[in-house]
């Protein structure tokens, strides 16, 4: 399934969501070249999250190889500064364009809920809290991780919290054609949360260079921590209007 808008509309514009999707775009074109292949393995290698450097589990010198005639060196000290470094790096068009997206779908109301420097806290603690996750699950591992996608889980855990009813809208594939749904959030996001935990039971946590373990780590933070940040007024709000997101929108 492919979210592409749900009906929750949001009473300020999202800034803090805007600017960590520009920052991702930056960091893509200009520290990983757009996805050429030198810029984008160098800055996997050297600014990704190992989970070997980070535990002290690999020594250093260890390869791994990124490419014809590209390898990845792990390097000595627990380069802790890579956990926060890695959220803001892709490996491919695609994985930015799919996590941006995510991100755009669900963070802005999410930011509604708690504001913009709070919003940015959560986002990054949400973050860490995923990156630990696949440490825990691959600890001695030296495939670099990166993407955004632990902490918009984080941000999607959040979502289901505050807005369990409202209907999010997807695209589902059908043989080589796509239909559109509506399903509650609890239904759809759900759904994806089941499907990152089995898939991190059943491939040993890494499989195809997906981290389903930080999936899972980010979104068990964000369902936690939403409690701390949202605003408590506007919890109350929408718990009493949330059978009809467009009232809510004239109450404030």
């Amino acid at each position: 399934m492919i979210p592409y808008r749900d009906e929750n509309e949001t009473q300020r514009r999202a800034i803090a969501t805007a600017t960590i999707i520009a920052l991702n775009i930056l960091c893509w074109l200009v520290v990983q070249g757009a996805g050429a292949d030198l810029p984008l393995a160098k800055s996997v290698c050297n600014l990704g999250l190992i989970p070997g450097e980070l535990t002290g589990l690999a020594a250093p010198g260890r390869s791994f190889s990124m490419g014809e005639g590209v390898v990845c060196l792990t390097d000595p000290g627990h380069q802790t500064s890579h956990i926060f470094t890695s959220m803001f790096l892709h490996g491919g068009w695609m994985h930015l364009i799919g996590n941006m997206w995510f991100l755009w779908i669900f963070g802005n109301n999410v930011e509604d809920s708690m504001g913009r420097l709070r919003f940015i806290a959560f986002y990054l603690l949400t973050g860490l809290a995923a990156a630990l996750g696949q440490v825990i699950a691959s600890p001695a591992s030296i495939i670099p991780m990166v993407g955004a996608s632990g902490a918009i889980s984080g941000v999607m855990g959040a979502y289901l919290v505050l807005y369990p009813r409202v209907r999010v809208y997807a695209l589902v594939p059908i043989f080589i054609f796509f239909t559109s749904i509506a399903l509650p959030a609890w239904a759809m996001i759900g759904y994806w949360f089941i499907l990152q935990v089995l898939s991190g039971l059943f491939s040993g946590g890494d499989m195809g260079g997906v981290a389903f373990w930080a999936h899972v780590g980010g979104f068990i933070a964000g369902v936690v921590l939403i409690k701390l940040f949202a605003r408590q007024e506007y919890v109350e709000a929408h718990r009493a209007h949330q059978w009809r997101p467009q009232r809510l929108m004239r109450d404030w």
